[in-house]
């Protein structure tokens, strides 16, 4: 494994490389993880700080730890929670694609209600937000910045907290993805007319039709067309565990 960032504290980074080797699949589901004494020596931590790191996993559902038997890798999307997806979405570069997007349709599962509930009971800071669209620049990064913002304004605006817990971990994760996606001047404009249709038309159940219409679209963009660019990005940095 590589040598510890200077950075990272030996917890965090044992964390770290334990997380990334079950992603990478050098751990998968269902095996063992190999003994505390010779994993702590692999890590270059103490004995003490694995158990720590170990525990915290478990306790967000990565490893099952079997008192007088190895410590197991789950296979965390079927036995994981909330924990675990604010973990992955750390690690973007590691994912494959068919987990960037098994994630990326929980948001397209609840952000319409979201909106609806947000043009209900905030009509005024999503008009004022709305306004702003006319003043973005032709740049990817501003489009992907204030496309997010204007999800977490709909998100926080439903008054629903367990929304913002689960959309609150997708913020790197969809950041990256959209600065790829809104590289292309047709995405933008697309964004663009969308922002505007909303604008226009702030009735809860139209925005609600909108929002879901406009998600699927651009959903079906994705799985449509292919997009080396977007992983070759995620994986820039891409570090060995």
């Amino acid at each position: 494994m590589n040598p510890r960032p200077i950075l990272l504290r030996p917890a965090q980074y044992a964390e770290r490389s334990l997380v990334i080797a079950i992603l990478k699949g050098d751990y998968p589901p269902g095996t063992p993880l190999p003994g505390e004494r010779d994993l702590a020596v692999a890590l270059g931590v103490t004995r003490p700080t694995l158990r720590e790191t170990i525990g915290r996993l478990a306790r967000e559902g990565w490893l099952t730890i079997q008192h007088g038997r190895p410590t197991r890798v789950n296979g965390f999307f079927q036995e994981g929670g909330l924990g675990i997806l604010r973990t992955i979405a750390m690690y973007p570069e590691y994912l494959t694609p068919e987990m960037v997007r098994a994630m990326l349709q929980v948001r397209d599962t609840l952000l319409p209600a979201a909106a609806r509930e947000a043009a209900t009971k905030v009509p005024s800071q999503l008009a004022e937000y709305l306004a702003r669209a006319v003043g973005l620049p032709p740049d990817a990064r501003a489009y992907a910045e204030y496309d997010w913002g204007l999800q977490r304004l709909m998100v926080q605006g439903s008054g629903n907290p367990v929304f913002g817990m689960i959309f609150n971990d997708f913020e790197a994760l969809f950041l990256r993805m959209a600065e790829a996606y809104f590289d292309r001047a047709e995405a933008r404009a697309a964004s663009a007319e969308y922002y505007r249709a909303l604008k226009a038309g702030l009735e809860p159940a139209s925005v609600e039709a909108l929002v879901g219409r406009t998600l699927a679209q651009v959903r079906d963009l994705w799985e449509q067309t292919p997009h080396p660019a977007v992983w070759e990005g995620l994986a820039e940095g891409k570090e060995g565990a």
